[in-house]
């Protein structure tokens, strides 16, 4: 794979549409593949993880087609999915596992659901427990990590209603049971231990579900039978995409962007709130609602930085941002704090001692703990030689995007190794960055 070459001290100018949210992406195809009907879906994200589930989709003969980023689904309802032939191939998504295991569920029809090397390291007992409460067969490896098997049912075979209280904080997992919930004989509550984001009750509402929601409790009423109208939607700019984006104009001098229809949702802006409280100057304009989902515009300014602590509650609303916020820890004033962020080390790459390691490769002073890490700003950096500095993002789309984002304001060029792998969640990335004056290249 090649490698992505920053050279900073460029301002970034301009404005920015994002591609439509990667996680509203995967529920708003897999419920248009639940539903009776053609459905249509607007500013589709078109990447590696989306089309993990389009496939997996197709080898359950689901028909759909793209045109440029406009999704058309013809949903013939589950009760028409058939069981597929061999393994479905997540490759590297551990959302399109997790969903996928749901709608399964709901469905009462056997597979398997494999993926690649890294999506066999995340733990999946944490999925098995809560739907084999509500009467699903399914099972891990010996190890609790994929391959998961679903072993299947009668379709006449309901699930049961029940209470389950959840392992962990997790959207992924609490939308694979309310999934499955779907076909249960009685209403399904579920318990969770922290916020999470709410996209798949926001859908499921829209599309006649009753689902409650009160504090950390969620409670889906399923109907006599599985029955879901077609989606017509546009989705919104990807707030995890826009992470980054923010991150480099924040620090970056002399820049000033606008990232236009950004989603809003208040379980997904932690990041926000953080740089805020560092001294980022984001405003947010027009703000609107569009498809069930909060949007604004963003008009974020270079801005000087100070350190901050995170923890508790904060961590869950910005789990996947944490390394973007490394690359505005490690340019603020002092020393930024983590801590509650244990479920980093779960994700595409052990997150905390990923960035711990390749940040101390920039000569940035970090220390590593179980549960987070800390880094210091410039003042505290030890650079080793002025010449371009080679980074490994350990095969972790975020990562990648974050060490090339800390390359802007870095006083010596980064190289960014096996780069490739940011198409996996936001293709355009690097383009993005040179329309707004950054100069990045492939090698």
């Amino acid at each position: 794979m090649s490698s992505l070459r920053v050279i900073p001290g460029s301002p970034l100018k301009g404005e920015v549409v994002l591609p439509g949210d990667k996680s509203i992406s995967h529920r708003a195809v897999l419920l248009a593949a639940m539903a009776e009907g053609q459905s249509s879906i607007d500013n589709f994200l078109v990447s590696g993880v989306t089309e993990a589930m389009l496939q997996a989709l197709a080898g359950m003969g689901v028909e759909w087609r793209l045109d440029g980023t406009r999704l058309v689904v013809n949903g013939q309802g589950i009760q028409a999915w058939r069981a597929p032939e061999g393994p479905l191939d997540c490759r590297n998504s551990a959302t399109t596992l997790r969903l996928l295991a749901g709608a399964l569920a709901a469905a009462g029809i056997p597979a398997v659901l494999d993926g690649s090397s890294g999506l066999r390291r995340r733990p999946m007992q944490r999925l098995v427990d809560p739907l084999a409460a509500l009467g699903v067969a399914i099972e891990t490896s010996a190890g609790g990590t994929a391959p998961i098997r679903l072993i299947g049912r009668p379709r006449s075979q309901r699930l049961h209603g029940a209470e389950v209280s959840l392992p962990v904080a997790s959207a992924q997992v609490k939308s694979a049971v309310l999934l499955a919930s779907l076909s249960a004989d009685g209403p399904v509550v579920l318990h969770e231990p922290g916020p999470s984001r709410d996209h798949t009750e926001r859908m499921l509402r829209g599309l006649g579900y009753r689902v409650d929601s009160a504090g950390l409790t969620v409670t889906l009423h399923p109907g006599s039978e599985i029955r879901l109208p077609p989606l017509s939607m546009s989705l919104p700019g990807d707030f995890s995409s826009a992470a980054f984006l923010i991150v480099a104009a924040l620090i970056t001098p002399g820049s000033a962007i606008t990232i236009r229809q950004v989603g809003l949702n208040d379980t997904r802006t932690g990041l926000m709130d953080a740089l805020r409280a560092m001294g980022g100057q984001i405003d947010v304009h027009d703000r609107r609602e569009v498809g069930g989902e909060p949007v604004g515009d963003l008009a974020i300014h270079y801005s000087p930085l100070k350190a901050t602590s995170i923890s508790g509650p904060l961590v869950v609303r910005m789990i996947d941002e944490f390394p973007a916020f490394a690359a505005a820890a490690m340019l603020a004033q002092g020393a930024s704090l983590v801590r509650d962020a244990g479920e980093l080390r779960a994700k595409e790459s052990d997150r905390i001692a990923s960035l711990v390691q390749e940040l101390s490769v920039m000569g940035v002073a970090t220390t590593e703990a179980p549960d987070g890490f800390t880094i210091a700003g410039p003042a505290a950096w030890q650079p080793s030689h002025p010449a371009p500095v080679v980074v490994d993002p350990h095969g972790d789309h975020r990562l990648a995007m974050a060490l090339a984002v800390a390359g802007l304001a870095f006083p010596a060029p980064v190289v960014v190794r096996d780069a490739g792998i940011i198409a996996e969640s936001y293709p355009d990335f690097t383009e993005t960055l040179r329309r707004l004056g950054a100069q990045v290249s492939f090698d």
